[in-house]
């Protein structure tokens, strides 16, 4: 008897678009967790999917929209970023932590919380994680800071290092009382500790 085609792969036509889209998906996520994102160039991804560079650009844009799309993450913390650091250096840190809260509160934060849970799950894909942060969501943060640029990512890091462990207490660990707190009582709390780490002075009394 013939091979029967995968449910996956049923009632599509040989080029079919949404497979050639699963076929370069996964790939980049094979290569991002062996190679981190620094080393997976859009080229290397291509050569694993068997398409032309080109493609890729076609389907995803940039390889930054390409890494959101295999993480699987429904929205792009850079351009959350890019929409919040625009305003009063003052108030940053409440921005921030509106804007965090406010997404993952929202329908997005299951999909924000499964993909945090398969990335912390796979040692590859820390490596990935931390470049990404590093050299595409840091850099754009920081341009609102003050300081030199070693001061102003040692900032950022520390705000960062509130927010995840939010999402691990609030939304993956869920320890109560802080899983139950109206939002609004979450952002009051936290927002003063992210805008000291932002712009607050950092040396010991």
């Amino acid at each position: 008897m013939p091979e029967q085609p995968q449910a996956s792969q049923r009632g599509r036509r040989p080029g079919d678009p949404a497979e050639t889209r699963d076929n370069i998906l996964d790939a980049a996520r094979g290569l991002f967790a062996e190679a981190g994102f620094d080393k997976a160039s859009i080229r290397r991804i291509a050569a694993r999917a068997q398409v032309d560079p080109a493609l890729i650009h076609h389907h995803f844009g940039t390889k930054q929209q390409l890494f959101i799309a295999a993480m699987r993450a429904p929205v792009n913390p850079v351009d959350i970023v890019k929409g919040i650091i625009d305003g009063p250096p003052s108030e940053l840190g409440h921005r921030i932590a509106e804007a965090f809260v406010g997404v993952w509160d929202s329908p997005a934060g299951t999909g924000l919380a499964h993909t945090l849970r398969a990335v912390l799950a796979q040692d590859g894909m820390t490596i990935a994680i931390r470049e990404f942060v590093n050299h595409q969501l840091v850099p754009v943060l920081i341009t609102a800071l003050d300081g030199d640029e070693q001061e102003r990512r040692f900032r950022a890091n520390l705000a960062l290092s509130q927010l995840l462990g939010l999402a691990v207490t609030r939304y993956l660990v869920r320890i109560e009382p802080i899983a139950d707190v109206p939002a609004t009582e979450v952002v009051r709390h936290i927002a003063p500790t992210l805008q000291h780490y932002l712009t607050g002075p950092l040396d010991a009394d």
